[in-house]
């Protein structure tokens, strides 16, 4: 970021000394405000195309790949991993059990293994874990 920066600091400090080699005022009396502002719209495409080109150039990210041994070492189900999931959704227990099918004990049930096999106590804290062990991504 601070290369941008300075990158485009630079590009300015000499834009503004090639303005004022040329003679700023001569150059306003002599050229109409519709060729400065083509040159300033020329400036900005050309930037806009360089910037568009080297951001669709950056690698698509990898694909999340979960943690299959992290998963298996504590133990949790598909059903927990489901629960686990809708949990990091934002879900209430009342939703995730809508969704899965379940009762809302059964949900309550899962999420306090989710609990004690993540040593937890909170939601946020298993959710925040979970993606700590790229159990969720």
């Amino acid at each position: 970021m601070t290369r941008t920066i300075l990158l485009w600091a630079l590009v300015l400090a000499f834009g503004a000394f090639i303005l004022d080699w040329l003679e700023y005022q001569y150059l306003v009396r002599v050229f109409s405000r519709d060729l400065y502002v083509a040159c300033i719209a020329t400036a900005f495409a050309a930037g806009g195309l360089w910037l568009g080109a080297r951001l669709a150039s950056r690698g698509a990210a990898t694909p999340f790949e979960p943690n299959l041994a992290a998963r298996r070492a504590l133990g949790l189900t598909g059903q927990e991993m489901k629960v686990l999931e809708h949990i990091a959704a934002g879900r209430s227990n009342k939703e995730i059990a809508r969704t899965l099918g379940l009762s809302p004990n059964t949900v309550k049930s899962h999420v306090a293994r989710l609990f004690a096999k993540l040593e937890v106590g909170r939601r946020t804290q298993a959710v925040g874990k979970a993606r700590d062990l790229h159990l969720i991504p």
